[in-house]
Order: structure tokens, then C-alpha cells, then sequence
């Protein structure tokens, strides 16, 4: 399979992830081309992806935008130690409902444990990224970094 149809399955299959984790609606902008260094503002999140192909999914935003997710969840602010484990749990649910999603089509992938990132802070180590703006209902933005390393 081609590395735009792989790009193509996991972008369709991440929308479809995001709007069955998160209960707010959510306003999916088109996607497009990022290159490194990749400059996070707040807060985010990265998940390895290993199996029919290798690369990373990273959602980027800020407390505001994980705590109107937490405050949809579980009718309560997500504050304190919990911003950074919440983050990171978010990232576990988006990526395996995505590795579901995937497998239905004939992909399989594994995830690596989240590694939850805070503050300013540069990506580096890819050649482009496939960049999925997300405007949550409050106007909050979540941005999906798709990295890819190579077809396996």
C-alpha cells in the first residue's frame, strides 16, 4: 500500500477516533504540511505508532482545551497533577480507539506509552508532518501531528 493511502486511513481514522473519545463537538479544519522543527506552546502529548507503518501521533494544546474535554468527560475541571495525567491518558484513548479503527481496515498497529510534554518545546527528528487542526465548541484548538517514518 502507498504511503499517501496509509496517510489517508490513519488522518479518516483519527477524525473518527477524536469524535468518539471527546463528547464536545468538534470543528475539523483541513489538514496540512508541517516541517521540523514542529514548536509546541503548552501542552501536549506523543504516541508512538509501530506495525504496518512507524511514525507518531501527537496532539498539542493547552490546559484550557484538556479542560473543557475533562469538564465534558466528568463534569469537573481537570487542575493541578491531574492536567499532565489526564493528557496523557487522552492520548491512550484517541490512539487505541485509532489502532481499532485501523485494524477494521486491514492495518495493525501498536502504541507506545504517552510521553506527556509541557511548556514550550520543539519537535525534531521528522521530515514533514500531516498537521489536523481540531476547534473544540469553546473555540479551544487541539492540532494532530501525524509523523511517519516509513511504510513497514
Amino acid at each position: 500500500m502507498s504511503t499517501s493511502k496509509y496517510v489517508q486511513m490513519i488522518l479518516n481514522g483519527t477524525i473518527t477516533s477524536l469524535t468518539t473519545v471527546i463528547p464536545v463537538k468538534l470543528d475539523v479544519l483541513p489538514p496540512t504540511l508541517t516541517v521540523q522543527p514542529y514548536m509546541q506552546k503548552e501542552l501536549s502529548v506523543l504516541i508512538g505508532l509501530v506495525g504496518g507503518i512507524k511514525g507518531r501521533l501527537i496532539i498539542d494544546t493547552s490546559q484550557q482545551g484538556i479542560d473543557t474535554i475533562g469538564q465534558a468527560m466528568f463534569g469537573m475541571s481537570i487542575e493541578g497533577e491531574m492536567i499532565e495525567s489526564f493528557t496523557g491518558e487522552l492520548g491512550n484513548m484517541v490512539a487505541g480507539n485509532l489502532c481499532t479503527i485501523l485494524e477494521k481496515d486491514g492495518l495493525h498497529l501498536d502504541i507506545s506509552p504517552p510521553t506527556v510534554m509541557a511548556g514550550e518545546t520543539k519537535f525534531f527528528g521528522f521530515t514533514q508532518a500531516f498537521k489536523l487542526p481540531v476547534r473544540l465548541e469553546d473555540g479551544t484548538m487541539l492540532h494532530v501531528l501525524l509523523t511517519m517514518d516509513e511504510p513497514a
